[in-house]
């Protein structure tokens, strides 16, 4: 049994008993930093909605206390029409759907006293008896890649990866400022103006839920504005994806009142923005939104909505408000940047992946060489006789 250091030692083996993960997962919860994506509460709603083959990886101390734990899925891919591989994930199905649901601050749940250490025992027990050919990992931390890298002995390959912003809300309560005073003069303008139009058509004000039923009626109607945003293709809006609103209306159903929180700005009897956030360890994930599309592009609901909200969970001792990964220009303008996510393939040094390396990098300076010709004839500059 391979680990990091003597007294770490890490096992994997299928699931089979969910009852048994539970207790051991919620008790390493209790001596954990983790954000809400490593949950029991959405470990146990992803479970149960996708319903894959796990193996479970955990790491003990001495033997006697559990200070590691992740899920792995296996799964046998092809892509090119020529290149098979083994991929594992991490607290992931690798089916795209199922997938969609997005998990962000991935990771392994480790106790606070002992994390570098579980998550080392756990990477050594992947790399030297694990059977796989690359791990597909995230959204996760880019500081860890690197980490996971060099553990592994693999090359890296970035899938995705954007910025994360957020609201100090703690340090700003403590300033004893309000909300708009830490933003720009120009967003503020833009908010204020918003606000200023909404009430000459009613009052402007935020509204919860009074139940679970509620809550999942709200869930829906938030659909038919994402799509129209997003779209109904694949990987656009999740609202196309019937895995995603079901592990979501689980969610909601099992977590009502704990972490989950949805948000009406509603101007009158109009709803114009529904904001679904989870809350965990007094920090405020903000997940998705709903917005009324406006004729006037000086009315911002989607600015207004959030800066309400922002407020709100200011006054009422929340920590932090956390725009998770993204690079959408209201995340700028509303937080600063506090963290930068990335998803990645970790690639065992096989032949057929330097291969598949080797072809992307001549594709992309293929390319590169026709989108400069096509510029070069589009504005009458010569073609260099070497470049023909």
């Amino acid at each position: 049994m391979n680990t990091y250091q003597p007294e770490y030692a890490a096992s994997t083996y299928p699931l089979t008993d969910i009852t048994t993960l539970a207790a051991h997962w919620q008790e390493l919860e209790s001596k954990a930093e983790n954000p809400f994506f490593l949950s029991w509460q959405w470990m146990v709603a992803w479970l149960r909605c996708f319903r894959c083959p796990v193996q479970i990886i955990e790491v003990w101390y001495k033997e006697q206390q559990l200070v590691g734990l992740g899920l792995l899925v296996f799964k046998n891919t092809r892509r090119h029409g020529f290149l098979v591989s083994k991929c594992m994930h991490l607290h992931q199905t690798g089916n795209a759907a199922s997938d969609q649901i997005w998990v962000e601050y991935n990771g392994f749940l480790t106790d606070r006293e002992h994390s570098l250490a579980a998550e080392l025992a756990a990477l050594s027990l992947i790399r030297e008896q694990l059977q796989w050919d690359e791990w597909i990992v995230g959204a996760i931390e880019a500081s860890k890649i690197v980490r996971f890298a060099d553990t592994l002995q693999t090359s890296s390959h970035i899938l995705w990866e954007a910025p994360c912003y957020g609201v100090n809300l703690r340090q700003l309560r403590e300033s004893g400022h309000f909300y708009m005073s830490s933003l720009s003069a120009n967003t503020r303008y833009q908010i204020n103006r918003s606000i200023k139009m909404y009430q000459h058509r009613g009052e402007v004000k935020l509204v919860r839920p009074q139940s679970v039923n509620e809550a999942l009626v709200w869930f829906k109607d938030i659909a038919p504005l994402h799509l129209k945003r997003w779209g109904d293709g694949i990987n656009q809006s999740g609202f196309a994806n019937p895995d995603f609103v079901n592990f979501h209306q689980q969610i909601i159903q099992e977590n009502w009142q704990q972490s989950v929180d949805l948000v009406r700005v509603n101007v009158g009897d109009t709803v114009i923005a529904t904001l679904y956030n989870f809350i965990y360890r007094n920090r405020v994930y903000f997940y998705l939104a709903g917005l009324k599309v406006e004729d006037d592009n000086k009315l911002k609901p989607g600015l207004v909505g959030h800066a309400m909200c922002i407020q709100d969970y200011m006054l009422n001792g929340y920590d932090f408000y956390d725009f998770m990964g993204g690079d959408e220009q209201y995340k700028s303008q509303l937080g600063l940047r506090h963290n930068h996510l990335v998803q990645v393939t970790l690639q065992r040094r096989q032949f057929k992946f330097l291969l598949e390396q080797h072809l992307r990098k001549v594709k992309q300076q293929f390319t590169v060489k026709r989108e400069q010709n096509n510029s070069n004839v589009v504005t009458g500059k010569a073609i260099p006789k070497d470049d023909l």
